[in-house]
């Protein structure tokens, strides 16, 4: 079977709700598993990534959903990327990505222990790591005994250990002493022990607070074997952003070509050809979309930086265009981007006023022009005077800020 580009791009319009009319008011959850997980970098993608797609929901209906009736759960997992997912797809994210990521970080973090210097100086490293986490978690579970949480700065007050240094070895600029503090805690949350919750201050800010896993899961993340996570995160990825590459799917995950290959092997797959080349979809995935989208008036989407979206694949020029030089910063990481009909054609920003400003990179007629601007207008009224600054600034939206 071959799909065309054009194919492709009116799937992801209905898959993942860009742009499209929004039937009443969604769970913010039903928005969430739609197109999977959020990314959390920047706590504003967030809300922004979810008010995208249902104009009808609000701020306060993100946060109520993340941090009151907890459907809703920031883990630490593909690419070592923060990500918020639904709490019925974290068993599986967790065993399929978050626990290779735990693994990697928990080595790292003993070998820096045992071979670079330290203050005070640590004579046996995986001793040390055992007691501080013993200590992080009863000093967590005392807080949470309370209804309180506590942030990164609390925890390391109660837990000395936590403020150990790691010494500079070189003369660089980027070496310089630093503590242990946020490694162990992000340590922790891949192996699914602790967990980010409401910051402190605004709904912008990245000052997470932590709590015991069991604030989320009384009976801690249900276990799912490796195996077999793997291969059911596969189905879901496809569910969401298939029609793909194998290359895809292996960029997005994090993992290697022969976890990618043994994922694979356990679904049953439709082989088909991409413009972009071999790709594979789910025997079962619904085409009816293209045809569905062909009935709607196209519409514009505002999806902030780093959205699931235009993070979803490792081939994109099929709805990036000639856009990648201006929309992506020197790591690989996008910034907000202006959609139509189902591809990028421009870029925006946040003004520290809260304004929110835009630029079109291609001529695509009065109609889509207005529709952008009316999309603008909408979420700056969202924003209500609030500005966002970027983690990873991109050269347009440099230009736009200025």
């Amino acid at each position: 079977m071959r799909i065309t580009d054009e194919q492709r791009r009116h799937r992801l319009a209905v898959q993942h709700r860009v742009g499209l009319p929004c039937a009443g008011r969604p769970r913010v959850k039903d928005v969430v598993e739609s197109v999977l997980v959020l990314h959390a970098t920047d706590p504003a993608t967030v809300y922004l990534s979810v008010l995208a797609r249902a104009p009808g929901l609000t701020r306060d209906d993100v946060r109520t959903a993340m941090y009151e009736r907890r459907d809703l759960v920031r883990v630490l997992a593909m690419r070592r990327t923060l990500f918020v997912a639904g709490r019925d797809d974290v068993p599986v994210i967790h065993a399929g990505a978050s626990l290779g990521v735990a693994r990697r970080l928990r080595t790292r973090l003993l070998k820096e222990l045992a071979t670079l210097p330290t203050d005070p100086v640590v004579p046996d490293p995986p001793a040390w790591l055992a007691d501080v986490e013993r200590e992080v978690d009863a000093v967590l579970r005392s807080a949470a005994a309370t209804g309180s949480t506590l942030t990164g700065a609390q925890i390391s007050a109660a837990v000395p250990a936590l403020r150990t240094a790691l010494l500079p070895t070189t003369d660089k600029a980027w070496d310089v002493r630093r503590t242990v503090t946020s490694q162990t805690l992000a340590l922790l949350s891949a192996e699914g022990r602790i967990v980010r919750t409401e910051p402190r201050g605004s709904w912008t800010s990245r000052h997470h607070a932590w709590a015991p896993i069991e604030s989320w899961f009384p009976d801690g993340i249900p276990e799912v074997p490796e195996a077999e996570a793997r291969t059911r995160l596969a189905r879901r990825w496809l569910e969401v952003f298939g029609p793909a590459t194998r290359d895809d799917l292996q960029w997005w995950t994090g993992w290697n070509k022969t976890q990618t290959r043994d994922a694979l092997a356990g679904l049953d797959l439709l082989e088909v050809t991409l413009e972009a080349g071999p790709g594979v979809m789910l025997p079962d995935t619904d085409l009816s979309d293209i045809v569905r989208h062909a009935a709607v008036t196209p519409g514009a989407a505002l999806l902030p930086a780093l959205d699931p979206t235009p993070m979803g694949w490792k081939h994109r020029d099929w709805y990036l265009g000639e856009h990648r030089e201006r929309l992506f910063d020197r790591m690989g990481n996008i910034g907000p981007t202006v959609w139509w009909d189902g591809r990028v054609v421009g870029g925006w920003t946040v003004r520290p006023d809260g304004a929110v400003v835009h630029r079109l990179l291609e001529d695509v007629g009065d109609d889509a022009a207005r529709a952008v601007s009316a999309e603008a207008e909408r979420l700056q009224g969202l924003l209500d005077g609030t500005g966002i600054t970027p983690s990873f600034p991109t050269p347009l939206d440099k230009e736009l800020r200025t």
